[in-house]
């Protein structure tokens, strides 16, 4: 009988070595592994925290009559610059107005600013985007180039000339705005409809005699989705931010239109009388904005696909 030493003769299996807790003789803990909702709460918390406070800012603004029941416009010269009491729960400006009255509809101008100029701006950049990913050639060109030669202008510059020459209204504000951000819509859609237009499902489409705006409304819009989403958000903080210091310069809706912004202009001149009609404003564009980028960041992360293969 051959044994371990003869050549070409197979050697013993050999034991695997025992662990620690084998050896000591404790029985063997299995190692814990995270859910899928525990996974998905670390990457969507910061979507679980944003979210509530932007669906309460949308919520106030819209309830702002019902909430405050004071005249955000109504002067009152006895009661100027007072700090908070029952009557005012966060005090009043230098002519006597209640500021929580005053901050309530004041969100309402500023989100219908930022959300209605991203919708229009999201809107404008899907088609453009879309239309020259999948035309290529002289189109994509000419498109491409526009929205670089637009995004070589600072916002605020650009917002600032556009709109001193159209005249400050809320109309105004929020189309300049929306065309600024145009170009970031643009891209996005641009590159996402490049990665996925020779996949299979979409030559699928094609190969079946569906029209260009039909594979790019079935087949390709409905997939880049996500994408369009992060960028709506993270540019709705941007264009709040942007409509404010457009209104603090004097460009956003005209007085006596409450504005976050012209609030915060009109309270920097009176800080000697009280500094809580500077805060207020400030605190809530500070909130709202940041609220705005932890909920795109948020998204980004949690509808990342290839963050998504491993929940």
């Amino acid at each position: 009988m051959a044994d371990a030493t003869t050549p070409g003769a197979t050697p013993p299996p050999t034991a695997a070595p025992l662990t620690r807790a084998a050896a000591s003789g404790s029985p063997a803990v299995p190692e814990l592994v995270p859910t899928r909702p525990r996974r998905l709460w670390t990457r969507s918390r910061q979507v679980l925290l944003a979210g509530p406070i932007v669906g309460l800012l949308v919520v106030a603004a819209a309830l702002a009559p019902f909430l405050s029941r004071a005249d955000p416009n109504a002067l009152n010269p006895r009661a100027k610059a007072q700090p908070p009491t029952f009557a005012h729960l966060l005090g009043t400006d230098e002519f006597g107005r209640d500021l929580l009255s005053r901050l309530l509809h004041g969100a309402r101008i500023t989100l219908i600013v930022g959300l209605s100029s991203v919708a229009v701006a999201a809107a404008a950049g899907t088609l453009l985007g879309s239309a020259a990913a999948y035309a290529r050639g002289p189109v994509e060109t000419g498109i491409m180039r526009v929205m670089d030669g637009l995004l070589c202008f600072p916002p605020i510059l650009l917002g600032i000339f556009v709109v001193t020459f159209l005249g400050p209204s809320l109309r105004n504000l929020i189309l300049v705005i929306a065309v600024l951000y145009v170009p970031r819509f643009t891209r996005v859609v641009h590159a996402s409809t490049l990665a996925i237009r020779e996949l299979e499902y979409v030559e699928s489409a094609r190969a079946l005699g569906a029209s260009a705006v039909r594979v790019v409304a079935g087949a390709i819009l409905p997939n880049i989705v996500a994408p369009i989403l992060v960028q709506a958000s993270l540019a709705a903080g941007h264009a709040i931010l942007l409509e404010s210091g457009l209104s603090f310069l004097g460009l956003g809706p005209p007085p006596p239109t409450p504005s976050w912004g012209r609030m915060v202009e009109q309270s920097g001149r009176f800080m000697q009388l009280s500094v809580l009609p500077l805060l207020w404003p400030s605190a809530a564009i500070s909130f709202t904005v940041l609220a705005f980028n932890l909920l795109g960041d948020g998204l980004r992360d949690l509808l990342d696909p290839r963050l998504r293969r491993g929940t």
